[in-house]
């Protein structure tokens, strides 16, 4: 199946470069070129694209606006080019919230060290995009229109046996679902990667104020963004949300970001638990890394582990989620329908290690729901 890309910019140098580099790959056909917003809505409506390359400052209109008509009129995955300041990190946010699928340093040489590297990447983000797209997956709306803003009041509660039910993951006969009881764990983990800073948002602004849990956050994500999609989550949560801090404790109440460009690891010393943010292996893949992460609350909290595993590419998170259900932690996977690549989600699954399987609009709610037993 051929993925059929529309590349939007205002540059026609960077158009080309763009179209020349997905050219090259034999499973992409650039269908169609626009110079700014406007054009690329009338250009998405005309040729149906299965996702589109976006900008995001152009003149005329700019590349989120552009993102808002698209999603109102004919839903596609969009993959922005972003600068990594603070200012792209910003505007890369709002493309997200607006419902844009992905995002990618405009210059290549901020993907990967190695040039052909970061080309392969590219072309891998759009075919995996546009694929989903042309398959029939789901394609998400602005958060805005699904999202809770603002302090969430605790929800009623509910049994346990009330939870919703383990759904089948990508062909894998699930095991019934254990009792969920939010007092049985001391602190939850959450991995993510692409779609994940939607999907953080929707299962975030779930939790009431009170949530009793503290909550270690790892999003694939470069180091000018985590601040400020830290400072954004904690506007719009109930629970505070900040970017780790070396030497930070764990809080009932409190998510901590993994910063990007570094590793977050747990550490417990004289009876206190702390983070520590090292630079790790020079050949891990992934900073952060959910698996780093997680393996290293394996040995501190051992069975009284939370370990949610949400959309993204590639299977980081497996490893980690592997030791933790060594130690006898509870697992739950987004559902494929829900995620934007049902990556991350899948290899967990797949190799046997998820307790539950759950659209994301049901991870917020099934754990706000546990504050009335905690």
């Amino acid at each position: 199946m051929t993925v059929r890309v529309l590349v939007v910019d205002d540059s026609g140098f960077f158009r080309r470069r763009v179209v020349a580099i997905l050219d090259a790959d034999p499973g992409i056909e650039v269908v169609g070129q626009a110079a700014n917003g406007r054009e690329a809505v009338v250009e998405a409506l005309k040729l149906k694209p299965d996702v589109i390359t976006m900008d995001i400052e152009m003149p005329v209109m700019d590349g989120i606006t552009a993102v808002r008509h698209i999603m109102a009129r004919r839903p596609v995955p969009v993959l922005m080019f972003s600068s990594l300041t603070h200012e792209g990190a910003q505007a890369t946010l709002d493309a997200l919230d607006a419902g844009a699928a992905d995002f990618l340093p405009k210059r290549f040489e901020d993907i990967a060290g190695d040039r052909e590297e970061a080309l392969r990447v590219l072309r891998r983000r759009v075919r995996t995009l546009g694929l989903r797209h042309a398959r029939g997956g789901a394609v998400g709306t602005p958060v805005s229109a699904r999202t809770p803003r603002g302090p969430v009041p605790s929800r009623a509660a509910t049994a346990p046996g009330t939870a919703p039910a383990t759904a089948p993951a990508h062909g894998v006969r699930m095991p019934r679902a254990p009792a969920f009881r939010l007092q049985d764990f001391r602190i939850v983990l959450i991995g993510t990667s692409t779609g994940g800073p939607v999907a953080l948002q929707k299962v975030l602004t779930a939790l009431p104020v009170n949530f009793p849990l503290p909550l270690l956050l790892v999003q694939h994500m470069p180091a000018s963004f985590t601040p400020a999609f830290a400072q954004r989550l904690d506007g719009l949560c109930a629970i505070r949300v900040k970017e780790a801090a070396d030497g930070d404790g764990l809080e009932p109440g409190l998510a901590l970001l993994a910063p990007g460009g570094r590793q977050t690891v747990l550490e417990s010393r004289a009876g206190k638990i702390r983070v520590h943010i090292v630079d790790g292996d020079p050949d891990q893949h992934y900073r952060p890394c959910v698996d780093v992460s997680f393996q290293s609350v394996a040995p501190v909290f051992g069975r009284q582990v939370l370990a949610i595993i949400m959309t993204g590419m590639g299977a980081d998170g497996r490893d980690g989620v592997r030791l933790l259900k060594d130690k006898g932690a509870q697992v739950w996977t987004q559902d494929e329908a829900s995620c934007v690549v049902f990556g991350m989600p899948a290899a967990v699954a797949e190799a046997g290690l998820s307790d539950r399987v759950l659209p994301v609009d049901e991870i917020g709610t099934l754990l706000a729901r546990g504050v009335g037993h905690a």
